[in-house]
C-alpha cells in the first residue's frame, strides 16, 4: 500500500473535529499520486459526503470542463480539499476545523510534492496567500520554495454568479504556460576560480 493510500485510510477514520459525527463518508482526495498539479478545494459538499470523492457535484462538472479546456482530465491530476468532512448544511469552514484539518492536507502536500498548488475558493487560497482578497488575487501565481501556487475562484462560485464563469475560464488558460516556465531547467552561472600558482 502506498504512503497517500495509507493516509487517506487514517483520514477516513478521523475523530480530530465534530464534523466525523454528521459525516456519511470521509472525502480524503482523488487522483493520481506522481501528479504535477494539485488542486485544493474548501470542503465537501453534499454529493462528495455521499460518494467519498472530491468534486463530483455540479462544481466538480464544471472542474472537469476547466481541466478539459487545456488538456487535463481528473486522473491526471490530484483533487483535495482543506477539510475532508462536509460542513452541515454545507456552511463555511471553521477555524477549529480548518486548524484541525490542515495537517492531513499538509502531509498530502509532502507525499505528492506537486510542482504546482491551484487553490480553489478562498478558504484554500487563504493559507497559501496571506495577504488580499481573491476578488484581487484570482489569476495570480508566487513562487514559493520550487513550488508554484495559483489562486483561482472556486468552481461553485460560477454555479451562483455567470459573470465567474468567464472569470474561471480565463485564470485555467494561465495554467500550462505557468507549468512550462516551471519546468524550465534553472541555469546556475559559476564563476571561474582566479588560479593560484603553486608553491611547490
Amino acid at each position: 500500500m502506498s504512503a497517500l493510500s495509507e493516509l487517506s485510510l487514517q483520514i477516513q477514520s478521523c475523530q480530530k473535529c465534530d464534523l466525523h459525527k454528521s459525516r456519511t463518508k470521509a472525502v480524503p482526495g482523488d487522483g493520481i499520486e506522481n501528479t504535477t498539479i494539485l488542486f485544493v478545494g474548501e470542503a465537501p459538499g453534499w454529493h462528495e459526503d455521499q460518494q467519498g470523492k472530491p468534486f463530483v457535484g455540479p462544481a466538480g462538472h464544471f472542474l472537469e470542463e476547466l481541466l478539459g479546456s487545456i488538456g487535463l482530465n481528473r486522473q491526471q491530476v490530484f483533487i483535495a480539499n482543506v477539510l475532508k468532512c462536509r460542513p452541515p448544511g454545507n456552511r463555511d469552514p471553521l477555524p477549529i476545523e480548518i486548524q484541525a484539518c490542515w495537517p492531513w492536507l499538509e502531509q498530502q502536500i509532502q507525499i505528492l510534492q506537486p510542482k504546482m498548488i491551484v487553490t480553489l475558493g478562498r478558504y484554500s487560497m487563504a493559507r497559501f496567500f496571506p495577504d488580499g482578497t481573491i476578488s484581487k488575487l484570482h489569476g495570480t501565481a508566487r513562487r514559493q520554495d520550487g513550488v508554484s501556487y495559483f489562486a483561482m475562484y472556486h468552481p461553485a462560485a460560477a454555479l451562483h454568479q455567470q459573470k465567474l464563469r468567464e472569470t474561471l475560464k480565463e485564470d485555467m488558460l494561465k495554467i500550462p504556460k505557468l507549468l512550462l516556465e516551471i519546468e524550465k531547467p534553472v541555469e546556475v552561472k559559476i564563476e571561474k576560480q582566479p588560479e593560484q600558482l603553486s608553491l611547490f
